[in-house]
C-alpha cells in the first residue's frame, strides 16, 4: 500500500512536529534513508502525534517501530503493539470506529491522543540517550501544548521517563514499574505500563488484564 509524503492523520500539535527531513540524529538519519531506499512506499519520516487535541489522557510511546508507524505514519498502526492498544483504547470508549491496522480506517481517538518520546525509528527498536534528548523539545513542545492532558500513561521505561521529565519530575520521584502512578507538582498523574510488544505479551510478561487495568485506572481518576 502506498501511503502518502504528506502525514496521513493530522497532528494535535502541529507546531511541535518535526521536519519530515529532520537532520538532527545521524544515526536515525541514516536508517530513514535506507528505509526510505527499501521501502520507498513507506512513510518513512518523524512520526507525528495523532489524536483528540482537547485530550484529557496522553498515551506516550518509546519511538515508532519499523512494521507499524514507519510503514503507515501513524503510531502504533500496523504492528503487533498497536492490535492490544488500540483495542483497549476502543474497549475504554477512548476510540470509535474498527481498527484496521491502516491509517486510512476510520479508527477516531476520544478523549486520548498518542505521542511518542522519540519521534522517528531507532536501530533494533532501541535509541540512545543522546537521540531522546535530542527529541526531547518536540516531545515537551507537545506536551506544553496540550494543557486538557491530565493523565498521561506511559508504555514502557523510556517513555516513562520522558514523560516524567515533561512534567517536571526528577527520576528518583518517578521510579518505573506496571501500575506505577506519581502525581506531578501541577497535579498531572502519570501510570506506568509494561509495553504493549510482542516479546511482552508473546512472554506473558504483559497480559490484556494487566494492560487494562492501568486503563481503567486512568478513567478512575478522569471520574474521580
Amino acid at each position: 500500500m502506498l501511503f502518502p509524503a504528506s502525514a496521513p492523520v493530522p497532528s494535535p500539535v502541529p507546531q511541535a512536529e518535526a521536519p519530515r527531513d529532520c537532520p538532527l540524529c545521524p544515526r536515525l538519519v541514516a536508517l530513514r534513508e535506507a528505509c526510505r531506499a527499501e521501502h520507498p512506499d513507506w512513510w518513512n519520516a518523524p512520526v507525528p502525534a495523532w489524536g483528540d487535541p482537547g485530550a484529557w489522557l496522553a498515551v506516550v510511546g518509546m519511538a515508532p517501530g519499523k512494521q507499524g508507524a514507519n510503514r503507515t505514519g501513524r503510531p502504533f498502526t500496523g504492528d503487533f503493539a498497536g492490535d492490544l492498544l488500540y483495542a483497549t483504547l476502543l474497549k475504554f470508549g477512548l476510540a470509535t470506529g474498527t481498527y484496521r491496522a491502516d491509517p486510512s480506517d476510520d479508527l477516531t481517538l476520544q478523549g486520548a491522543l498518542i505521542l511518542n518520546a522519540v519521534k522517528c525509528l531507532p536501530p533494533q527498536n532501541k535509541p540512545e540517550p543522546a537521540e531522546i534528548a535530542t527529541c526531547r523539545p518536540y516531545f515537551e513542545a507537545a506536551m506544553a501544548s496540550l494543557p486538557t492532558v491530565r493523565v498521561l500513561v506511559a508504555l514502557g521505561a523510556i517513555a516513562h521517563a520522558a514523560a516524567a521529565r515533561a512534567l517536571g519530575l526528577r527520576p528518583s520521584q518517578a521510579r518505573f514499574g506496571h501500575g506505577s502512578e506519581v502525581v506531578a507538582p501541577d497535579g498531572r498523574i502519570l501510570l506506568g505500563t509494561y509495553h504493549s510488544s510482542r516479546y511482552n505479551q508473546n512472554t506473558r510478561r504483559l497480559t490484556p488484564p494487566m494492560f487494562e487495568a492501568v486503563f481503567a485506572r486512568a478513567v478512575a481518576l478522569r471520574d474521580g
